[in-house]
């Protein structure tokens, strides 16, 4: 009897131990929180830091790797929080090399993935595989449409180009070779260059020799300053576009005088405050700068926090939907989670308001996205 008794109790003791294990949620995290692209990860690192610990009942463990800005440390970080810690979602990663990366492994094991890169490659086409990602940020053909619209409006006729010989720069390339002809403007000359790259006077000087009326930097972060402070030394006195990927405070900060004047595409969350009272998105991002400035300082707000900002608000509509259906930590709450997001419907978030469906896993419109100039170190919306 003694012995049954013993038996019983252990039992109870590793169901009760178990329990919590069932109950919680696990968001797995990969960040390029260091390399070329640490100025965008910091504060999507810093993001995570600031979304819910409890969603709809369920304690919440965020699982933050780092893929140091590289692809093949993406996948591999992708790998661990699928196969070991067997995360129910992920968010990540920062780039759209990274990002495009991991896809295989994401649609292998099932998992749902928020990627907080540019591309529209990431997403498009909703395939098999990609049927499992989604992403927050405006998409390249989003942004680069914005910086066409606005050029085209100030008398712009022709552009040069210089970005990352990577999928960031090619895919932005991409869109310009698509569009520009439709706004009446023609590319004169395309540049290339790597992310790590200490010098790009080779191909600065061969834009300048073309004489364009504008120079669009397709790059992301600080190395987007390489080429701007190239043209400063060229005398360069044409208008310059960068891409979306440069909206954050490192960058002002690097950049300094060589940036001031510029303009890009941006979320409306950098211009918060800036923004029409009847703005979609001025709820949601000045509540979000409320919260990220009270934790890390006054002034210290960038779109990519923000893009990890509405990955967390997605994530909070699709739980308690999936929670329906089944229990974190299975196959079944995965597959029921990717629907919830799949099916999100006027949601208010940070960028503006996202409705989702099955070809379009961004869910954002035009209204997300605006052009601001570099005056002065800081942003203004133009």
């Amino acid at each position: 009897m003694k012995s049954f008794h013993r038996l019983a109790a252990a039992a109870l003791v590793a169901a009760l131990a178990s329990a919590p294990a069932l109950a919680q949620i696990k968001i797995g995290v990969t960040l390029s929180t260091t390399g070329p692209a640490g100025s965008l990860g910091i504060p999507e690192k810093n993001t995570i830091a600031l979304l819910p610990k409890t969603i709809a009942g369920k304690s919440v463990e965020y699982i933050v790797l780092d893929d140091a800005s590289d692809s093949s440390a993406a996948v591999v970080n992708t790998r661990r929080l699928t196969s070991e810690d067997k995360v129910d979602a992920i968010i990540g990663s920062t780039t759209t090399p990274n990002s495009l990366a991991m896809t295989d492994v994401v649609a292998e094991t099932g998992t749902p993935t928020i990627s907080l890169a540019s591309s529209a490659r990431i997403i498009e086409p909703v395939d098999a595989k990609k049927a499992w990602v989604f992403k927050t940020p405006q998409t390249d053909t989003m942004m680069v449409l914005a910086i066409l619209e606005h050029a085209a409006a100030h008398g712009i006729k022709t552009m040069g180009y210089i970005g990352f010989n990577d999928a960031l720069g090619e895919a932005f390339y991409a869109e310009f070779e698509k569009f520009a002809s439709v706004r009446g403007i023609r590319i004169v000359a395309s540049e290339r260059y790597a992310p790590r790259d200490t010098s790009v006077t080779a191909q600065v000087l061969k834009l300048t020799a073309a004489q364009p009326d504008m120079v669009v930097i397709g790059a992301s972060g600080t190395p987007a300053v390489l080429p701007a402070r190239a043209l400063v030394e060229r005398g360069y006195k044409g208008k310059v576009y960068f891409n979306h990927g440069v909206a954050n405070n490192d960058f002002l900060r690097v950049g300094g005088k060589d940036v001031d004047g510029g303009y890009l595409p941006t979320s409306p969350v950098i211009v918060a405050a800036a923004l029409p009272a009847d703005h979609p998105a001025r709820a949601q991002a000045l509540d979000y700068v409320k919260r990220y400035e009270a934790a890390y300082g006054k002034g210290s707000v960038s779109a990519f926090g923000a893009y990890t900002w509405d990955a967390g608000l997605l994530l909070q509509h699709a739980i308690p939907i999936a929670l329906k259906t089944a229990q974190p930590g299975t196959r079944e709450f995965r597959a029921a989670l990717r629907d919830a997001i799949e099916g999100t419907h006027d949601l208010p978030v940070s960028n503006g308001v996202t409705s989702m469906s099955k070809k379009d896993h961004l869910g954002l419109d035009q209204r997300a996205r605006v052009i601001v100039r570099i005056v002065g170190g800081g942003w203004r919306l133009d």
